[in-house]
């Protein structure tokens, strides 16, 4: 137990205190500061005895240990002993599988040293340099630093002070826009914020709903645990909305959760209002809480508005993930939450096992909770709205340049920071399928997008829309003379197939009919 916690509230007794504590004992029971306890010594004969039964006590004790040796050992045989190292992997850690490491550590790449990589496929949004942290997001942490105040332990959940400013910064996550501090976990990044719900919400054999395309790290976290993994279907020609229909196709009564990533990584989608009611109406129907990834809430371009799952409804619980990472652009901090909204009291002991969780690593970056009022409070709207125009701009530039390109057909994003690129595979003979096609993006162009299939639906690419305008441009250049070099008609692929299927005559050796 930290010393910070185990000694709160108690104070060392000093020199007098003890001194006078022990005044008016016996002799032989006062405590001399600084010097052994003296006790009378009991006559020599008696110690000769005490030791002598002890030592045949002891002895005692040795033959039974003995034996009961030899009796396990001929038991047991060989089973209790071991003739090398054997260690093992646990089954948790083996079965932990980040699908996106797992693809592109397959590719087979070699750059195009003439031409500099440009890879679009990094979410982290300060990897190029364009993309900084506000003076006074940094200025904050400084200022918690220097304080001295937060290197210590804080509560599991976090420091009531940064989790009343994320109830207040929060606000519009509910109607009436009262969040309780005690609503609030703080966690080490979001990632570990989704981790935290899905343990808390789901066991082993049961099940929990996760968007297709989606976010490949909530299949990394579920099935190491032996929770089962339900896709449900977002559709990209209406703009990655869930299909309803599929979606509760896959109910039964061992399903735990379904989450919503809104808006959407990979996709780029924000939900409407009507649409996040469906999804609601569902899971009232069925009984089933409400996991909310919302990192990217903020991260809405102009024409669209993001809504809060959690303001829409008073009977489904809903348990909604966010942090500074993508908005503060400050993914390395590792600082999320957890946001509460159970105001039917639904949870049950659900709640209770969410906040042991906090316990497994005894609570979040300190310094950065420290910042928290500060970030949250004093970093500009004019901050935000200028990283919002520069990924706006790129998303119209990528969808414009390439919705010409044949052979792709890209979905324009109404937020986040990624745009789907649809490929159209059967005009590519050439290549298997997307995974093949980012591999020979990447000989030949030095470009890197990742394949669809690191999200679980193939067909697709995806790009990053966060690099500068200048190198977003010229990898769109370089993508579509990587297409026009390929592509083929759908006449031309059929022509080749029946070529190499032996198919295709010449004109005199067509037989008449």
């Amino acid at each position: 137990m930290p010393s910070s916690v185990a000694n709160e509230g108690f104070k060392f007794p000093t020199r007098r205190q003890i001194s006078d504590s022990s005044a008016g004992l016996p002799a032989s029971r006062q405590l001399s500061i600084g010097s052994p306890i003296n006790s009378p010594q009991p006559p020599a004969d008696v110690v000769d005895e005490a030791q002598l039964q002890s030592e045949q006590s002891e002895n005692i004790i040795l033959q039974k240990s003995s034996s009961s040796s030899t009796t396990l050992a001929t038991s047991s045989g060989q089973k209790c002993r071991r003739n090398g190292w054997q260690v093992k992997g646990s089954k948790l850690s083996l079965n932990t599988h980040n699908r996106i490491r797992n693809i592109v550590e397959s590719l087979k790449i070699k750059p195009n040293p003439a031409k500099p990589m440009i890879p679009l496929s990094i979410g982290d949004p300060t990897t190029f340099g364009n993309l900084k942290a506000a003076d006074e997001t940094m200025k904050a942490v400084l200022h918690s630093l220097e304080s001295g105040k937060y290197n210590g332990y804080a509560h599991t959940q976090g420091h009531e002070a940064s989790r009343i400013a994320v109830a207040k910064y929060s606000a519009h996550q509910r109607p009436d826009g009262e969040i309780e501090p005690n609503d609030i976990i703080l966690c080490s990044g979001c990632s570990s914020a989704l981790e935290y719900c899905i343990l808390a919400l789901a066991d082993r054999g049961q099940n929990v709903l996760i968007p297709r395309p989606g976010f490949c790290l909530y299949n990394t976290l579920a099935e190491g645990l032996d929770i089962e993994v339900r896709h449900y279907d977002l559709l990209p020609e209406q703009q990655w909305r869930a299909d309803l229909v599929q979606l509760e196709s896959l109910i039964d009564e061992n399903t735990a959760a379904l989450l919503i990533n809104n808006p959407s990584n990979p996709c780029g989608s924000v939900y409407d209002e009507k649409h996040l009611r469906q999804l609601i109406a569902i899971c009232e129907r069925h009984y089933i809480p409400i996991i909310a990834d919302e990192i990217y809430e903020h991260f809405v371009f102009p024409g669209s508005r993001h809504v809060a799952v959690s303001s829409l409804t008073r009977e489904v619980p809903v348990l909604s993930c966010g942090g500074l990472t993508k908005r503060f652009l400050v993914p390395g901090w590792r600082m999320g939450w957890i946001i509460v909204h159970d105001r039917q009291q639904r949870l049950g002991d659900a709640l209770h096992g969410l906040k042991n969780m906090c316990g497994r690593i005894l609570g979040s970056n300190t310094i950065i909770q420290g910042a928290l009022p500060d970030i949250l409070t004093k970093t500009p709207q004019s901050y935000f709205d200028g990283v919002i125009d520069v990924l706006y701009a790129n998303a119209k530039l990528a969808y414009n340049m390439l919705k010409q390109v044949r052979g792709l057909n890209p979905v324009m994003p109404n937020g986040a920071m990624y745009m789907m690129i649809g490929v159209l595979i059967q005009h590519f003979p050439k290549f298997k399928d997307d995974v093949h096609f980012v591999q020979e993006l990447v000989n030949e162009q030095s470009v890197f997008c990742l394949p669809g299939s690191c999200f679980e639906l193939s067909g697709y690419v995806r790009i990053v829309l966060t690099v500068p305008g200048p190198m977003i441009e010229e990898a769109c250049t370089r993508l579509s003379e990587f297409c026009e070099r390929h592509y083929k008609k759908e006449d031309d692929t059929n022509d080749r197939r029946i070529i190499e299927h032996g198919l295709l005559l010449d004109d005199d050796e067509v037989t008449p009919y």
